[in-house]
């Protein structure tokens, strides 16, 4: 091999001068932990503002999740309603079936114990011709009946058939609308324990206001409370349109300082739209599940023309509402933070109001 392509032979490092080598690396290498430890451990501290804004989106982002979870319910129970009531019927036609099935096995059965003579060889060993002829008519009669119910049976085995078909389809539909369930619960639950966890590393005494008296159930109850007593000096309702309207806002008011829980619709605990179906429903109203559907239960109505008992709707996705009670306020169900309460409708973007009764 010629020098050219000879490798040159690598000096080792000795002495002093490896001592220094050493030093430096051990140096850089520290250097590289203690940053890259600071980077993956720096968690600045935010303030109550910051806290506060974060702790609301995070709130809102699981209050539309809330939604969605409610709606994907809402058609999951009924998808469980008809697959229930398909399987039923089902059954009670398969019973139908197998007695049908029973009288034609009988039937048969009698036919092969009389030996299936041949007409004209019962007529001439008839010893009374005209009482073979009746006999032969009732026969004929009974044969018609016979077939009349072998196309019931035919008609019921399709029937069923479709029935399973169907209820096949709802099942389909069912696993899906709990796939949704699943996605959304995971969704809120995770929304909510991040918010839990910004306002856990505030002090008590900085969680005042931070998320609708956050962490302090108690006195949020008692001022809720508090502003009713406020509101109604003289314990009167406000003045509702009618009777009906009167008898929402009355539970409304009744539903004051309950805890807000998602999913819930009372009569102890509430998510906004639960609260407002609650209401409604205990004056014999029938409001859909979700706030997406409720603001299209009745007309649409203009700010200007708010009256007692209106729904009023917040967010461009439609995803927060309350019970519109006059004087610019209303009663909603905020946020975990937050028991039921009266509250401005400015409090949030205005998106729209929606008149039931």
């Amino acid at each position: 091999m010629s020098a050219a392509h000879r490798k040159p032979r690598q000096r080792s490092l000795t002495g002093p001068t490896a001592r220094t080598a050493a030093t430096l690396a051990l140096a850089s290498a520290a250097t590289a932990t203690v940053l890259d430890g600071g980077a993956a451990h720096a968690d600045p501290r935010l303030t109550p503002s910051q806290v506060k804004a974060k702790v609301d989106r995070l709130y809102q982002e699981a209050e539309k999740a809330t939604e969605k979870y409610n709606g994907a319910k809402e058609k999951a129970d009924k998808a469980e309603k008809k697959l229930g009531s398909l399987r039923d019927e089902a059954a009670r036609r398969t019973d139908r079936l197998n007695t049908q099935r029973e009288a034609l096995g009988s039937a048969a059965a009698a036919q092969y114990r009389t030996g299936a003579l041949d007409p004209a060889v019962q007529l001439v060993l008839s010893s009374d011709p005209a009482q073979y002829l009746d006999n032969a008519a009732l026969a004929d009669r009974l044969g018609t009946r016979q077939a009349s119910a072998v196309g019931r049976v035919q008609r019921e085995l399709r029937q069923i058939d479709q029935l399973r078909s169907e209820a096949d389809g709802r099942l389909t539909e069912l696993r899906k609308r709990q796939g949704e369930l699943k996605k959304q619960k995971k969704t809120v639950t995770g929304k909510l324990a991040e918010a839990k966890r910004l306002l856990d590393q505030l002090p008590a005494a900085e969680r005042t206001g931070v998320g609708a008296g956050a962490g302090d159930t108690g006195t949020a109850d008692r001022a809720s409370r508090s502003d009713t007593s406020r509101e109604l000096p003289s314990g009167a309702l406000p003045k509702a349109p009618d009777s009906r309207t009167a008898a929402a806002i009355a539970y409304a008011y009744s539903a004051l300082g309950s805890p807000y829980v998602w999913g819930a619709t009372g009569p102890n605990a509430f998510d906004c739209s639960g609260l407002t179906q609650a209401a409604y429903r205990s004056a014999g109203i029938s409001l859909p599940r979700t706030t997406y559907s409720q603001i299209n239960a009745g007309p649409r109505i203009p700010r200007s023309q708010l009256q007692p008992g209106d729904l009023v709707f917040f967010y461009s996705g439609i995803s927060h509402v309350g019970l519109y009670i006059g004087n610019g306020k209303m009663i909603h169900a905020p946020n975990p933070s937050a028991p039921v309460r009266i509250a401005p409708i400015d409090e949030m973007p205005f998106a729209g109001a929606t008149r039931v009764a």
